[in-house]
């Protein structure tokens, strides 16, 4: 339980990382212990496909796999439905309380080592609550917006703000993205672009943390241009890459990391809808 809602969630990593409380067999870390690993933590689409196909599955490049699903019961992060997140609020708290009171129990990692990681429905939770209100407690690594994105739904705490002097912020999109988010990726990179310049930032340095790209000539999701469960797979096979000081190189797509400033993100075709 995280604020009294029921939260289902799949932790993959080595045995002798877990708790003895975890009962998993090999398990017998001390619950609340630091450990090696940080985490990376995937909120996945409205559908909850990605919370079952569990992409980031295993340990890499140090991160071992959590993937979150969402307590609402239509399975949207946030609630409601589209841009309108009803219990975005709710969610976000969830999945911060999680990590930081729920997981220990289970699991020894390092908690200044978390990344997050959406997919369509869970990067609206992601960057419309999520980040505004809680990604001060995870400064300095990061968070990848996959087909989704929009901008912050509630007031930024300072400390969020301050957070995004050192804390990744990747968009990956699509040329044939959904209509509605069309408008809403481009504006959720604008607000975060505005404040990071509003705190004097140069554009070098915001260009350095803050990437988007919509290359891929697909659908929704559908980044390697194939299929949505091996799109979502060829972004997170490739996030040290991507997220974590990597060269941006993603097979098939090219470099992804070109930085937000003076970047409009150029949409073509119909949506497949």
């Amino acid at each position: 339980m995280a604020l009294g809602l029921k939260i289902r969630f799949r932790i993959s990593g080595p045995a002798g990382e877990f708790t003895t409380a975890s009962k998993v067999p090999g398990g017998g870390k001390t619950t609340g212990a630091q450990g090696n690993l940080g985490l990376h933590v995937l909120l996945h689409g409205d559908s909850g496909q990605s919370f079952f196909q569990m992409p980031n599955q295993g340990v890499k490049n140090n991160l071992a796999g959590v993937a979150v699903l969402s307590p609402d019961r239509n399975l949207h992060w946030g609630g409601g439905r589209g841009l309108n997140r009803t219990d975005g609020v709710a969610h976000a708290k969830a999945v911060n309380d999680l990590v930081f009171q729920i997981l220990p129990r289970y699991m020894a990692f390092n908690s200044s080592n978390i990344y997050f990681t959406g997919v369509s429905g869970g990067s609206l939770m992601l960057s419309g609550f999520f980040i505004p209100t809680h990604i001060g407690n995870f400064a300095g690594n990061g968070v990848l917006l996959g087909c989704g994105a929009m901008e912050p739904q509630v007031e930024v705490s300072q400390a969020s703000r301050d957070a995004l002097r050192k804390t990744r912020i990747h968009y990956q999109s699509s040329q044939k993205e959904l209509e509605d988010l069309r408008k809403s990726i481009p504006a959720s990179i604008k607000a975060y672009e505005k404040m990071a310049k509003d705190m004097g930032m140069k554009t070098e340095e915001i260009d350095k943390l803050q990437t988007a790209d919509n290359k891929p000539d697909a659908e929704h999701c559908r980044f390697d241009e194939k299929g949505f469960d091996s799109g979502i797979q060829l972004i997170v096979d490739n996030y040290g890459a991507i997220m974590q000081g990597g060269n941006g190189e993603v097979p098939g797509i090219g470099n992804v990391l070109k930085g937000v400033s003076g970047q409009e993100l150029k949409f073509a075709g119909t949506d497949g809808r």
